[in-house]
């Protein structure tokens, strides 16, 4: 064996170790990638079931109430008299849900609490008994969410995910 082969050899190997390598890194950050867009969509299906849970229950223990306090695009205000003493006053008879930056918050007496991170967008749009479009709170009857998520940190320009229900309020 000569020293002209062996240097081409050293050529060859290095050249299939660099074309290796680098299929092994595009293979890692298809995972990640993946991996992440996963996760955010699993954090948006948990935060659009918990809103929906929160709607459903709202105006719960009387009539004496409004159900809903505020019916804005990206913050609902939900009541329900949870101890029946008839006033909203306990912690978690009045919650709020609200779009505040990219994080979906939840506050129920204790403090804003982060539910979801990178929001991309929260729509919320408010119906009445007939199913007619309202911004009237004490006339809507069912909400209609559209929750659109992408992976927390993620370029502008990155794959969403939307998730979206109607949801109805049993107590009115």
């Amino acid at each position: 064996m000569t020293l002209t082969e062996l240097l081409v050899t050293l050529a060859l190997v290095g050249l299939l170790a660099t074309a290796a390598l680098g299929l092994l890194d595009q293979g890692q950050r298809a995972w990640a990638t993946g991996a992440a867009r996963a996760e955010s969509q699993q954090s948006a299906r948990v935060a659009l079931t918990r809103l929906a849970a929160d709607i459903r229950a709202a105006g719960f223990g009387g009539e004496g109430f409004e159900a809903v306090l505020t019916a804005e695009t990206e913050r609902i205000v939900l009541q329900q008299d949870l101890d029946g003493d008839g006033a909203i006053a306990a912690t978690g008879e009045r919650v709020t849900w609200r779009l505040a930056g990219s994080i979906l918050r939840r506050d129920a007496g204790g403090g804003a609490q982060p539910v979801v991170n990178g929001v991309r967008g929260l729509a919320l749009h408010y119906l009445d008994a007939s199913g007619v479009a309202t911004s009237v709170p004490q006339d809507v009857r069912s909400v209609v969410i559209a929750l659109t998520t992408a992976p927390d940190g993620a370029a502008a320009t990155a794959p969403t995910a939307t998730v979206s229900t109607r949801v109805r309020l049993r107590n009115r």
